[in-house]
Order: structure tokens, then C-alpha cells, then sequence
């Protein structure tokens, strides 16, 4: 009940403030490169809501988020533990381990995009292209050669002669083609122990004639005590971080 009565104040205090707003006169932020003509608030606000919503599509395909969660999955799946961690819970290790990788990028466009055109000595499309640069970089050093060559050679663009050359239309793809197979290969070196361990208790249960009784049920301790013992959560994490090289 308090959660609802909080909900309709929040929105009752933001249709205020919008009504406000509106009714103020347009704010110059977005601006006609052809003749100088300004949009209303309204249109602002409409192009800034559109840009947030592509923000999630961002992050999944231009930084280490991919590899991270498909190994953390991975990861649950050996074990054999169906909801533990939570998704909620990986998604977090997974967001902030992301946030820990890029940390060196996001401080580059930080110093070389965002600062200056705040501080009103770089202008719009120059800032942007300052802040793609560290994110190029850093795709096209966890890019292989060969993803790149093949989505290349699909969009048939023969002018690449240096990795500058390379446009995102080519490189993002690439990336998360290169990120999807690291992620596996990591995977698979991650599920080997765990299901040695499933054939070891299997085939235990099966040469004591206990057939009725369920490998996973027998095999799940031993797991969770070798990944203990081995430290694993910090073995992982620590092999990811250091998995991407910026």
C-alpha cells in the first residue's frame, strides 16, 4: 500500500514538473546543422529517451559484459545448481566486473571527450569521435583477425588497410562474434573438472548397482567443495579480468 501511494506521488510530482517545463520557452540544446533552428524540450526530451534505450544494446555489444556472463552461466551449469547464484546475482558480478575491465576506457573518453566538450573547447561531432576512438581500441585489440575478415568480406569493403580503417558497422559485429567464442572457449575449460566429477560419482552409483538414485544428487557436494577449495570465485573472476587486455 505504501509502495503505491509512493508510485502515484512520484508520478503526480513528475507530471508537475513537466507541465512546468513545457511551459517555459524551448531550450537551444539540439540544433538544424543546416540552418541553425532549434527543437522544443519536448523533441529533446523524446531523442534523449530514444538514445537511453539503446544504452542496454551498447553495453552488450561494445564492452566485456558479453564474455562475462556467458562464462559466469556457463559456470552455474557445471555446477549443476539451477538458480543459485540468482540471475539478478550474476548480472551484478557481471555489471560491475564489466565496469572494473573498461574502468582504463571509460577514463579515456572521460579525459579526451567528455571534459573538453563540457568545458565548451570541443565541439559536438569532435567529442564524439574523440570518445569512439578508446572504445575502437578496445574492440579491435579482443577483435580476431578472421572475424574481422569475414564480416569484410560480407559487406564487401575491400578499402581496409590498417585497423583505424576498420568502421563499428564491421567491428562491432566482429567483436561479439570474437567475444561469443572466447566466452565458449573459456566455458569449456570451466565445465571439464565438474563433469569429470558427474562421470566419476555416475559411474560409482552405476558399479554399486544403485541406479535409482540420481549422479547429480551425489555429485553436487563434491562440486561445491572443489570449487571452494580451489577458491574458485576468485580464480574466475580474476582469470576474466585479466582475460581482456586494453
Amino acid at each position: 500500500m505504501k509502495l503505491t501511494r509512493f508510485i502515484l506521488a512520484t508520478g503526480i510530482l513528475l507530471s508537475i514538473c513537466c507541465d512546468n517545463v513545457l511551459a517555459q520557452e524551448p531550450l537551444a540544446l539540439v540544433t538544424e546543422a543546416v540552418n541553425g533552428q532549434s527543437y522544443s524540450l519536448s523533441i529533446q526530451i523524446l531523442v534523449l529517451m530514444t538514445l537511453l534505450t539503446l544504452l542496454p544494446a551498447a553495453v552488450l555489444s561494445m564492452s566485456a559484459f558479453v564474455r562475462v556472463i556467458i562464462v559466469l552461466s556457463i559456470l552455474r551449469q557445471a555446477l549443476g545448481t539451477a538458480q543459485t547464484p540468482p540471475n539478478q546475482v550474476l548480472l551484478g558480478i557481471a555489471l560491475f566486473l564489466t565496469f572494473f575491465v573498461m574502468a582504463p576506457v571509460i577514463s579515456e573518453i572521460q579525459t579526451e571527450a567528455v571534459a573538453p566538450y563540457v568545458e565548451g573547447t570541443l565541439a559536438a561531432p569532435d567529442a564524439l569521435k574523440a570518445g569512439i576512438l578508446p572504445l575502437h581500441d578496445f574492440m579491435m585489440n579482443q577483435t580476431r583477425d578472421s572475424d574481422l575478415e569475414l564480416f569484410a568480406g560480407i559487406a564487401g569493403n575491400t578499402d581496409i588497410t590498417s585497423a583505424a580503417d576498420v568502421p563499428l558497422s564491421i567491428l562491432i559485429p566482429s567483436f561479439m562474434v570474437s567475444e561469443l567464442k572466447t566466452a565458449f572457449q573459456i566455458g569449456f575449460l570451466v565445465f571439464i573438472p565438474f563433469l569429470v566429477i558427474d562421470l566419476v560419482v555416475s559411474s560409482v552409483l552405476m558399479s554399486m548397482g544403485m541406479m535409482m538414485l540420481s549422479p547429480m544428487l551425489i555429485s553436487l557436494p563434491f562440486k561445491i567443495m572443489l570449487f571452494v577449495l580451489v577458491d574458485g570465485w576468485a580464480l574466475l573472476l580474476g582469470t576474466l579480468a585479466s582475460s581482456f587486455y586494453t
